[in-house]
């Protein structure tokens, strides 16, 4: 199978710290009490704000969770940083009746977590809602350690181009190969990992990831 052709976007780490300082100004809450709340350490939260270490997956849906923020608001700079809920997204998509349609692969959106994962935005604006990702799981890559499954709301499906791709699902584990398609619900625990000694890419897809804007405590 062809391999999709490098892109070489700009992948900047002080996006990402920018935005997540941005958010957690606007909900209201100090560094140190986020990492409580997430279970990470205060170094390791200033470290991400400052652009010095990249999150992994599941820290990332944690941070996101935890300030009421989309996963968007926290990577890309078009996406707007609010300290209210995020828009339906079918309402962001009559609003923006003439959002570009075609995304280069050249000039993608990127972003580079922790443990080997590299994430592509497939759209051209950021939509509530919606993941839309080229991911690429390096050997050894992970979205979260092996007893540290994420979970979020919404469902999503994946779909792998090359590699091996190992998925567990609750108490299932699968393995994916090129060609292989996997859908489940979003809520129950999940990991992606590369055991292999090759890239994984693949083509993902969440849809109805919320993230109402709890109100933060006095």
């Amino acid at each position: 199978m062809a391999q999709e052709p490098d892109t070489q976007p700009t992948m900047r780490a002080d996006v990402l710290g920018d935005r997540l300082r941005a958010s957690r100004e606007a909900y209201g809450i100090s560094l140190r009490e986020l990492a409580r709340r997430i279970g990470v350490s205060a170094s390791l939260i200033s470290q991400i704000e400052t652009g010095k270490v990249h999150p992994s997956v599941s820290t990332l849906y944690s941070l996101a969770s935890e300030l009421g923020a989309s996963v968007d608001e926290l990577l890309f700079e078009d996406a707007p940083i609010t300290s209210k809920p995020a828009g339906d997204r079918w309402a962001f998509l009559t609003d923006h009746p003439h959002m570009e349609p075609v995304q280069r692969g050249a000039d993608r959106q990127v972003i580079e977590l922790d443990s080997g994962v590299r994430w592509e935005r497939l759209t051209t604006e950021s939509v509530p809602g919606i993941d839309f990702l080229y991911l690429v799981y390096e050997p050894g890559g992970e979205s979260s350690p092996k007893n540290g499954m994420q979970r979020h709301t919404g469902r999503e499906w994946g779909y792998v181009i090359e590699g091996t791709l190992n998925v567990t699902v609750g108490f299932d584990e699968h393995v994916l190969e090129a060609g292989d398609s996997v859908a489940f619900d979003s809520t129950v625990p999940h990991r992606f990992h590369n055991e292999g000694d090759r890239e994984v890419r693949a083509i993902w897809y969440v849809l109805g990831w919320q993230s109402g804007r709890p109100t933060p405590s006095s």
